[in-house]
This record gives C-alpha cells, structure tokens and sequence, in this order.
C-alpha cells in the first residue's frame, strides 16, 4: 500500500493532476493511523476448549473458544485462525468492553481419520479500517482422534471352546472352575483346593490351579500392505477392521487387533493379552497407514504365538486381492481356528482375487457394502 500511495503522489504531480495526490497522501495517512493503532497492544487470554477429544468419523465435535479483555480499553473486532488437519478455520470475535468475555463455538473438520494435532490458536488484532493485521500464538496445542467410520457387524465366533474345560495355558485367567494343573499351596488360598492324594505322595502339599474357562475369541488382522489395494480401498478397510473391534465390543467378546508390517507384527496387542481396550485399538487404526511391507505373506507369523496356545479363536482377515499363494495359506491356516473368515475390499480395478478354500469369504467395494453382504450372509 505505501508503494501504491507513493505511486500516486508521483503520478500526480508529474501529470499535474491534485486529485492523484490528494488521494495518495490520504492513502498514507490511513496507513499511519493503521500503524499507530497497531502499537497499542490489547491484553487478552484466551481458553479453548475441544468436546469431544474423540470422534467417529464424519461426526460433530467442537471447539469453543472463550475470549477476555484483560486490558484497559474496549478491543476492536478480533479474528482467531484455527488450523486442523490442514483446514482453516476463522472465528470473529466482537469488539470487548474492558473485564468483559466472549464465548464462540465452531465445528471442527472430522471427514478425515487420523490424529490431528491441533496448533495453539492463531490470535489476530487488526485495525479499524482492516489495513494492517498482527497475529500471536496462544493456548497449548490439543490432539483430537478421530476413529474410523464404523458399520454395524455380526460377529462370527463359531463351534464354542476348543476344550469344554477351560484353556490349558497358564495365563488364563485365575479364580474360575476349570482345573488347569497342580501348584505348591500359597498361604491365603482355600483348604478345599488342597489335593491330598498328590500331597501325601510328593510330601509337598500341593492345590488344584483353577482358571477361568475359555471364552470365545477373536482376533482381527489388518493387512497394511500397499499391494492389495487400490484408490481409496486402504480406507475402507481400516473401516471394515474397526467395525470388527467395535462388533466384538458389543458382544463382550475377547478381541484382539494386529497389523501385518515390515516385522510381521503390528505395534498393538501381545498374543497373549486380549483384554485390551477398544479405545486403543481406535486410536491405533485412527492413524494406520500403508506400506511396502509383505503383507499377508506373514500371516503365520502374525499369529504364530496364537495357534501356539491350542486355545479356541476365531480369526478375521482383512485385506484387499488375494493372490494363489495367500489364499493357500488360508486354507492352511483354518484348523487351527475355530473360524477363519476373510474381509476384502476389492474395486473394479483391483483385479483378479482367489477365493480360499473353507474359509469364509466376503467381498465389497466399499465398506458399506461390505457390512451388508456381511451381515446378510451370517444371519440368513
């Protein structure tokens, strides 16, 4: 603006025209009032607040902002920038008398999954005639969550227990009715317990250990692999695997989620511990991407330490195509689990996909789709 103001001055005196000048010096002296105005800092605080920290997506969550005038004289009209995954969000705040405050609520962007950091909020102060603007970070930065987009699903655990009488594995839990083994008797534990035929031949006494019996189980696999997939396919799937969490949730089964990746393994669940919560197992998918790792190729792996344990699990694979060699390994994989089913979302272009053998298979080109086939094909 001041070159332009410039600009004018000299444009009219070489031409001889005081109008170009006259407007050119106003020009500069609403600038320097702009500036002058501008020196004068406002004393402002500023509280933000996000409800919720944790959404679905395509939900509502919101921000509300609450801003005071700690200063001396009445503020201008104020102008806060919220930044989120990208999109730009600006808030008016109206002119405040002194002592006085303004509370503003605004939608914040939750089409998009992932774990959005949201920056301190960007305070901005301008002047009357909007010339000049000056912007100052305030507040702490917040992180929102948002969940995939989930469907509802019938869980599939079929056939029940694999042993009637509880898990043989010593991490089942304790304190319930079905015998696993005898242990040396630890002050505290109940006399009922007490095996008196193996205490009056070993000379130790020795109590039946009882643990709880095996309640189904299911074990969700999200392969992560760049490969099966094409366009937004990867997305869908994420949906498809947190439907399946949120699904066995509702139906209080014992559920696990892992990843395939570059080790074979993903960062959530440890094989022997499935009473983790839903909430990580969301926040895990909320920010899953994919990559150039083997995929379903270590499938075995993947679930080595499972089928290891004997125990009665129910496995869901979800993934895009599947090649000969990964449907075989499928077929291969089914006794060992009480179901083995398989997720795939598969557009138009993915290309041709192999149907393994005894396995439950379902296939859709988006996630809804998939939910109904799903749900159509358990409960018919």
């Amino acid at each position: 603006m001041v070159c332009a103001a410039a600009a004018l001055v000299l444009a009219g005196m070489w031409a001889g025209y005081p109008e170009l000048v006259t407007l050119g010096f106003t020009a500069l002296a609403c600038l320097l009032t702009a500036t002058a105005w501008m020196l004068t800092r406002l004393r402002l605080t500023a509280s933000r607040e996000i409800s919720p920290r944790r959404v679905f997506e395509g939900s509502v969550a919101q921000a509300v902002l609450t801003v005071t005038n700690a200063g001396r004289r009445q503020t201008p009209p104020l102008l806060v920038t919220e930044t989120v995954s990208g999109s730009r969000t600006t808030v008016r705040i109206p002119a405040l008398a002194r002592g006085h405050s303004c509370t503003v609520g605004y939608p914040l962007p939750t089409a998009r999954r992932g774990r959005h950091l949201i920056p301190p909020l960007e305070l901005g102060q301008s002047d009357p005639l909007r010339l000049l603007r000056r912007g100052h970070a305030c507040g702490e930065p917040l992180v929102m969550h948002v969940y995939p987009r989930v469907h509802l699903l019938v869980p599939v655990v079929s056939g029940g227990s694999q042993d009637s009488e509880g898990p043989t594995a010593s991490s089942a839990p304790p304190g319930g009715v079905a015998f696993h083994s005898l242990r040396e008797y630890v002050p505290g534990d109940d006399w009922r317990l007490i095996h008196w035929g193996a205490t009056a031949r070993t000379g130790t006494v020795l109590a039946r250990h009882l643990v709880v019996p095996d309640e189904p189980r299911q074990l969700v696999v999200l392969d992560t692999s760049t490969a099966p997939y094409t366009g937004a396919a990867f997305e869908d799937a994420v949906r498809v695997a947190a439907s399946f969490c949120v699904a066995a949730e509702r139906a209080n089964l014992l559920a696990q989620l892992r990843a395939t990746g570059e080790s074979g393994v993903g960062s959530l669940g440890t094989g022997r511990e499935w009473r983790g919560e839903l909430t990580a197992a969301l926040e895990y998918l909320s920010a899953v991407d994919s990559g150039a790792n083997r995929g379903l190729a270590v499938l075995s792996d993947t679930v080595r330490d499972v089928v290891s344990v004997g125990q009665g699990v129910a496995l869901v694979v979800v993934t895009g195509r599947v090649n000969a060699q990964q449907a075989e390994l499928l077929t291969l994989l089914r006794p060992r689990f009480l179901s083995v089913s398989l997720a795939q979302i598969i557009t138009p272009e993915s290309g041709p996909t192999v149907r393994p053998r005894g396995v439950l298979a379902v296939a859709a080109p988006t996630s809804a789709q998939f939910a109904a086939s799903w749900n159509q094909l358990v409960l018919r």
